[in-house]
């Protein structure tokens, strides 16, 4: 779907990881991400600190990028960029940074939508999903459900109505007293823990009037974690916790892992797509992609889930959406702004 010649800048700072990536002859040669420690102190990324380190990290971490693929500046083909949505003081330290490399080099400008760049992670790496075909988003700022017909043509299903699925995995994490981010902490614990210690509701929203129903909900969730250790007394809170944190964890990854997979399960029985892809750092979680796998093996549908390394956010997914787009003679301006509302 994209070019097999072509030597692509991509960079991505939506939210508190710079990265640069590189391709090259339709293969990624280089990514770089440079994460931000600064924040695990106060249990979520602080946007003002953010903007402050990319713009510390982004130099370095392209100089790394190019590199790393042996590339040189003026080999450069095309620079594309993530211009939304996200953190805005964020968007504009890698757009402007990409403005100014396209400018001077009069290359092409191809911004890119962070969703679109994590729905199109599955073709980095073979095999490759065909058209048409489900993608579920789940991060810690997205969750969503999207039917994609063909290159950049999306019909969204649902999402969330307000936190996503990342965030909800982050928050009772904070309230189980882990460290964040708190999704892999609460992956880690629930392997060893038991999934049906306690039921906490579906984050999915009920179906009505017989009709499927994708939209999700996992404020509800969060809640009943907290009120349901908040009305312990707190000797009975702390032995709950010492002796059954694991369980907690497991039934917490249960309830949210069964809402995703159920609403994949109705949309393959829906629309009869039989390729699923499951994007976004809440892929990485060892819960969901195993019981992904197990439906797609029982309901006989193609499961194509990122590597681990392109599931979190990275520019190697804007590199690869960055090409797409070029091929299809849809570049930018450089009026381009920066869009942090959610949107695809």
């Amino acid at each position: 779907m994209h070019s097999t010649s072509l030597t692509l800048l991509a960079i991505e700072s939506s939210c508190d990881d710079t990265a640069a990536a590189v391709l090259r002859d339709g293969r990624v040669v280089a990514s770089i991400v440079a994460s931000q420690r600064i924040h695990e102190g106060f249990g979520g990324v602080v946007p003002e600190l953010a903007s402050r380190a990319h713009q510390r990290l982004i130099v370095p971490t392209v100089e790394a990028a190019l590199d790393e693929a042996s590339v040189g500046k003026h080999d450069l083909d095309a620079v594309a960029v993530t211009y939304g949505p996200g953190l805005a003081g964020s968007l504009l330290v890698g757009l402007s940074f990409a403005k100014a490399l396209a400018l001077g080099l009069d290359i092409p400008l191809i911004g890119v939508n962070h969703l679109e760049g994590h729905i199109y992670s599955v073709f980095i790496d073979e095999p490759y999903p065909t058209f048409p075909f489900l993608c579920l988003t789940v991060s810690g700022g997205h969750t969503l459900l999207t039917l994609v017909k063909e290159g950049f043509v999306h019909e969204e299903l649902g999402r969330t109505r307000d936190d996503a699925a990342g965030e909800a995995f982050d928050k009772v994490a904070k309230i189980l007293g882990l460290g964040y981010p708190g999704g892999p902490e609460i992956d880690r614990l629930a392997a060893n823990g038991d999934p049906n210690f306690r039921v906490f509701p579906s984050p999915r929203l009920p179906n009505k009037d017989h009709e499927k129903n994708y939209a999700f909900s996992f404020s509800g969730i969060k809640t009943n974690v907290l009120y349901f250790l908040r009305d312990l007394h707190d000797n009975e809170r702390k032995g709950m916790l010492d002796e059954h944190l694991p369980d907690i964890a497991a039934s917490f990854q249960k309830a949210v892992v069964d809402a995703l997979v159920g609403a994949i399960r109705d949309a393959v029985e829906e629309t009869g797509v039989k390729s699923v892809a499951i994007v976004g750092g809440v892929s990485a979680n060892s819960g969901l992609r195993a019981s992904a796998q197990l439906a797609a093996e029982q309901d006989g549908f193609e499961l194509y889930v990122p590597a681990l390394k392109h599931s979190v956010d990275n520019a190697a997914m804007i590199a690869v959406t960055g090409a797409f787009k070029l091929a299809a003679g849809q570049t930018s301006e450089l009026s381009l702004t920066a869009e942090p509302a959610l949107t695809l």
